[in-house]
């Protein structure tokens, strides 16, 4: 991520979504490259002839809501979940994500790079975007609406560990602050790190919370904690979520527990590949209220809401906020537990997991081989099921068991990994199918 690549993506983006607008929205995560990265992105936006408005350190969805409400695209500096030590940029047009084709046009645009890229300090801090993004929660939950709550935000170096305790704070509730760091951790929330595991229970014993709530690097993903410390997976807070919004139609990827379609809440319920653009492009024409999430737990509202005389506007990008909100005002109406909101649902466990270093081709050729070779692909996934399976190759190879346990591989579409997503009628199962089918393929890349 060098000055001149993202120069160059900066501009091959505007040319191609530029029509007219006048604004530029910008901000970023708090990775210490960021601040520099959006200096060369500032430069390219102003050597296209257009305003930068520089909202700071934001998550994702809050710059993608004030963009919309400009009618100009946005560009966050932002490698999401991944390490520190890599980084990237978000692109967003007036109504949202760019799509699949936007990216194709990106890629092959032609950019002619100026000799020397103006880098200059970072400009004023526009606070507008802010002050929306706390509004647009505010007003629709409503003050007090958490009160007697008391939660506990794991604040780590989340780019809205302000913000959301600000907003959480106005709703009423009491909030303790947690594990706030200046070094950046790369909180995947489909992956929680063990010590994130240990750390939750432990201030959950501690604290006696009704419930922890956190977010991914840039806050485009909830992460939520039962009284118990016990993570929430993403689907099921989705789930959750689109029950509370009334929604008509439900849209998820194929790696989301089957747990959508088992409770029968949802009228249509449709399954595309991993990652938001391919969920927000199945969501276009929707029956009523529609919504899409991920296993992540990243959000996206189709539709205005309207709960009364309280209005929710569409937001067509992920978020970490309404799912975590929804599903706190679902506990405080219901007057009961969190685990007992989660408990109440079918009975179906999803683990994932993945191997890192792992090249897009060893995972293309592995996944071409299962495909073509059934014997070998039972080997892999999972050897001691003697039962039938078919397959689904919306997006990898996603083997379905006739005994119902699930196993899907699939190469990362951000980094060179192989990603694991199993599920099965007890967590322990699903668990273990994860971790023994990734033992048996790091066997297979150890001896290539």
């Amino acid at each position: 991520m060098t000055d001149e690549v993202c120069y160059a993506y900066c501009t091959a983006f505007l040319k191609i979504v530029s029509s007219g607008e006048k604004n530029v929205v910008l901000g970023h995560d708090l990775r210490p490259s960021s601040p520099r990265l959006s200096s060369a992105c500032i430069a390219a936006i102003q050597d296209f002839g257009l305003n930068v408005v520089y909202c700071g350190a934001l998550p994702t969805p809050a710059l993608a809501f004030y963009a919309a409400k400009l009618g100009g695209p946005a560009v966050v500096v932002t490698g999401s979940h991944i390490p520190f030590d890599r980084n990237g940029i978000k692109f967003y047009r007036a109504n949202g994500e760019i799509t699949k084709v936007d990216e194709l046009a990106i890629d092959n645009c032609s950019v002619e790079l100026p000799d020397r890229i103006g880098i200059n300090p970072l400009p004023q801090i526009e606070p507008t975007a802010r002050e929306l993004y706390l509004n647009r929660y505010v007003n629709f939950f409503g003050v007090d609406s958490l009160s007697a709550l008391k939660l506990g935000v794991y604040e780590h170096s989340s780019v809205a560990r302000d913000l959301l305790t600000d907003i959480i704070k106005k709703l009423g509730a009491t909030v303790i602050s947690l594990g706030r760091t200046n070094q950046f951790v790369p909180i995947d929330t489909e992956a929680v790190r063990s010590e994130d595991v240990v750390l939750a229970r432990r201030w959950a014993e501690e604290y006696k919370f009704d419930a922890i709530l956190s977010t991914d690097g840039d806050s485009d993903r909830p992460l939520i904690g039962d009284e118990n410390g016990e993570w929430i997976k993403g689907d099921l807070v989705g789930i959750l979520c689109a029950r509370y919004l009334n929604a008509q139609t439900v849209v998820s990827p194929v790696s989301s527990n089957t747990i959508i379609e088992k409770v029968g809440w949802f009228n249509h319920v449709v399954r595309t590949r991993i990652g938001s653009p391919f969920v927000i492009s199945a969501m276009k024409g929707g029956d009523g209220i529609t919504v899409g999430f991920e296993a992540n737990g990243g959000f996206i509202l189709g539709n205005e809401i309207k709960i009364g005389d309280k209005v929710l506007e569409a937001l067509c990008t992920r978020d970490a906020l309404l799912p975590m909100l929804t599903l706190l005002t679902s506990i405080k109406e219901k007057s009961c537990k969190m685990s007992k909101l989660i408990g109440d649902l079918p009975r179906r466990y999803t683990a994932s997991s993945r191997l890192e270093s792992v090249s897009s081709c060893f995972s293309s050729g592995l996944i071409s081989r299962c495909v073509h070779d059934f014997d070998y692909a039972v080997s892999i996934l999972a050897p001691d099921l003697k039962c039938k399976m078919t397959l689904d190759t919306t997006d990898g190879f996603r083997a379905i068991f006739d005994n119902g346990d699930i196993v899907h591989l699939r190469p990362s579409g951000n980094a060179p990994e192989l990603r694991c997503y199993t599920e099965s009628d007890s967590s322990e199962r699903a668990a273990e199918l994860c971790v023994q089918c990734l033992q048996r393929i790091n066997k297979i890349v150890i001896n290539n």
